[in-house]
């Protein structure tokens, strides 16, 4: 019996060793060799890539598909998402979520650290990525959010929090933000080297004027929906400027530059990296809507952002007949390549000249056009056409980098905007808002190095102050340029500028509000993604689009709601 219970014992001593291998077996084989260990990660390390990859969404929304959303630009090849907002059912929201999980184990480790220049650098990005979440979706996962690694399952299936709430919660964030970053520089200890924070160089005074600029465009964003609230956090912002610093000139922008190292941080159509042959610069071209709207303000940062069309087009009575030739012509004392085209040449094509864009300079693509690639009389009628007649991207935007390819994230000039908006419409605040929608104007200018041509500008008839809300959000979307999602959200709050849809050729007449949720979160969170989308308001558009219930960029979320706006 001694014996057996021995034995028992050995087995069960051999059973425990065995376990324990096992355990730290399978441990050893799910530590990705490659990845970073939370325990021993250095944070330090981590913040840049916060910093970097929240700047590559930026532009990945607001130079990519947004931009055809808010006319700004068009596709004529893999045109349908850009051009139509046909977004096939499913937006991802899971980059955006990693970013906000790194930034999470910084500011951990900078309140472990009594770190409060990270700590407040942390929370302003939280408020960034969070709020573009939920200006982007609506309701969404917040609270138990950024909480995967704890034992409790309920936050596998976050419940989504009502937009208000996260409103509310950035909004405090970014106080407690600006009572962090209001120290000098030399009274700061901080993990975060300079030369990694490749915004504001780890300088307090810059995040803090983020902080503040953030909060007055959430407060803003809130005005229509929230007025006490919106102008009571205005007022107390742009009263009292030296306790709430923000933005107001060009070189307070939060904007990254690329490095141009690598296709990953680069200008996303760069054609040094481009595995397709330049496709991704050549299939982007600018925006009719946009194009006439500078040309009829004679506004020369048309000229930084597209190119001039490579062959003019001209209808020329008296021509021989079926004339159709390229002659190089001086105009305006510069040498220039024209098409010269007899009018019965345009009849054998079916059209008239009225079809055609004859303008010798800048040429948009009219918004959502079928067959886009063949327009204005293409030779080139590929998916990645070689369009001579229509308005290219300028130049600058081959480049991997270059002085002008910044993701601009939020700017001195929309921070001036949204001043002259709370003077001007509500009556809030004790600014001057003519001087404000003035500096608005400038600091555009400056960012975009054409300084110099601003006093001529503001001469002409159609930019001259008049106080009101067109004016200002037209020249707010203008100077948005390469940021159309915040021209978007503005344009959801105001209605401005006055663009739609077009019917037959987008998904719906009008543009889209939100995005779907993810379809991921659809399969695997179901329950609280449908309590979410049941919150929405359904419109007379809702059905348009791949879901067809309230889940649709047709639907309006909580901050829409009971607006009448845009539409």
């Amino acid at each position: 019996m001694q014996i057996i219970k021995k034995c028992c014992l050995i087995s069960a001593g051999l059973l425990v060793l065995l376990l324990n291998s096992c355990t730290q077996h399978l441990e050893s084989l799910n530590r990705n060799p490659n990845g970073a260990d939370p325990e021993t990660a250095n944070p330090s390390l981590v913040f840049p890539t916060v910093l970097t990859e929240t700047g590559r969404a930026w532009v990945n929304l607001g130079f990519g598909d947004i931009s055809g959303v808010m006319q700004y630009t068009q596709k004529d090849g893999w045109t349908s998402a850009h051009n139509s907002y046909d977004w096939e059912g499913s937006n991802e929201w899971s980059d955006y979520y990693n970013i906000l999980r790194n930034n999470q184990y910084v500011y951990d480790k900078a309140v472990a650290a009594n770190d409060e220049l990270a700590q407040g650098m942390t929370l302003v990005m939280k408020s960034m990525v969070f709020g573009l979440i939920t200006d982007l979706y609506g309701d969404i996962p917040y609270t138990d959010a950024l909480k995967g690694n704890s034992e409790d399952i309920k936050y596998t299936f976050p419940v989504y929090d009502a937009q208000q709430l996260v409103y509310e919660n950035l909004l405090k964030d970014l106080e407690k933000a600006n009572t962090l970053l209001s120290k000098s520089d030399k009274e700061y200890n901080s993990f975060i080297p300079a030369k990694t924070d490749v915004y504001y160089g780890a300088r307090p005074a810059g995040w803090r004027k983020l902080a503040n600029s953030l909060a007055l465009r959430y407060y803003m964003r809130l005005s229509e929906k929230l007025p006490d609230v919106a102008r009571a956090g205005i007022e107390k912002i742009v009263n009292n400027a030296a306790q709430y610093p923000v933005m107001t000139a060009a070189a307070d922008d939060a904007a990254m530059a690329f490095a141009g190292s690598s296709a990953t941080d680069s200008w996303p159509t760069n054609t040094a990296y481009d595995a397709s042959d330049g496709s991704n610069f050549r299939r982007i071209k600018m925006c009719n809507t946009f194009v006439t709207g500078m040309q009829n303000l004679k506004d020369p940062r048309l000229g930084i952002w597209a190119a001039k069309v490579q062959i003019m087009l001209q209808v020329k009575p008296g021509l021989p007949a079926k004339s159709d030739f390229i002659k190089d012509t001086v105009i305006n004392g510069e040498q220039r390549k024209v098409r010269y085209i007899a009018p019965d040449v345009l009849a054998t094509k079916g059209i008239t000249e009225a079809d055609i864009n004859q303008n010798p300079d800048y040429v948009g693509l009219p918004v959502a056009l079928p067959g886009p690639q063949a327009y204005n009389l293409s030779p080139d009628l590929n998916q990645a056409p070689k369009n001579p007649h229509v308005s290219w991207l300028n130049d600058i935007y081959k480049g991997a980098s270059g002085p002008l390819l910044k993701a601009r994230l939020i700017s001195a000039a929309e921070v001036n905007f949204i001043i002259a908006e709370a003077k001007a419409v509500k009556g809030w605040t004790n600014a001057n808002a003519e001087q404000s929608y003035y500096a608005g104007i400038k600091t555009s200018f400056d960012a975009w190095g054409v300084s110099t041509q601003y006093a001529d500008y503001i001469k002409n008839s159609g930019v001259v102050f008049n106080n009101t809300r067109e004016q200002i959000m037209t020249q707010k979307w203008i100077a948005n340029w390469s940021n159309a999602t915040e021209a978007w959200f503005d344009f959801r709050r105001t209605g401005f500028p006055k663009i739609h849809g077009v019917q037959g050729n987008t998904i719906a007449p009008e543009l889209p509000l939100r995005f779907y949720y993810p379809r991921e979160e659809q399969n695997i969170n179901g329950k609280n993604e449908k309590a979410a989308a049941a919150k929405l308001e359904v419109t007379s558009y809702s059905g348009f689009g791949a879901d067809g219930t309230g889940n649709s960029p047709w639907s309006r979320m909580w901050v829409l709601q009971g607006t009448g706006k845009p539409w």
